[in-house]
């Protein structure tokens, strides 16, 4: 289960749809925009997609998590639109019989998502200015008005 969503996550309504008393297991992953000293004064993150595309290989991403665990539940939303910092915007939740795969399958799921998910992110620091960033974390060029 995945979606591209403009409205705050709902983690409980995500572990809802996975539960199943055969799983024993489940891992919770909450990426959240930040702000600190690596990063700046960092007021809220834009991310923006073609949501067809996006939405495809979020798919695409989820199958192969569940051919490499398949006996786990993968659900993973992420948010569209402007998250100011502090609020979360992706949830990749995993749950399998045990823990060992269910953190296994929900740290493959968001490393392939940083990897290979065409969502950019647009940066918003508190003096107005812009600036895009790289799902490496890498800082885009200078800052735009």
């Amino acid at each position: 289960m995945s979606r591209l969503t403009r409205a705050p996550l709902d983690v409980a309504r995500l572990l809802a749809n996975l539960s199943d008393p055969g799983l024993g297991g489940t891992v919770v992953f909450l990426g959240s925009v930040r702000r600190g000293a690596d990063d700046g004064p960092v007021a809220a993150i834009d991310y923006s997609a073609h949501e067809e595309m996006a939405e495809a290989e979020l798919e695409r991403i989820i199958g192969e998590g569940l051919s490499r665990w398949p006996a786990a539940r993968i659900a993973v939303e992420h948010r569209l639109g402007r998250v100011p910092a502090g609020e979360a915007s992706i949830a990749v939740i995993a749950a399998s019989a045990h823990r060992a795969e269910a953190f296994d399958a929900c740290r493959w799921v968001i490393e392939e998502i940083k990897r290979r998910l065409p969502v950019w992110k647009k940066e918003t620091l508190e003096d107005g200015t812009a600036r895009w960033r790289g799902n490496d974390g890498s800082k885009g060029p200078a800052a735009i008005a």
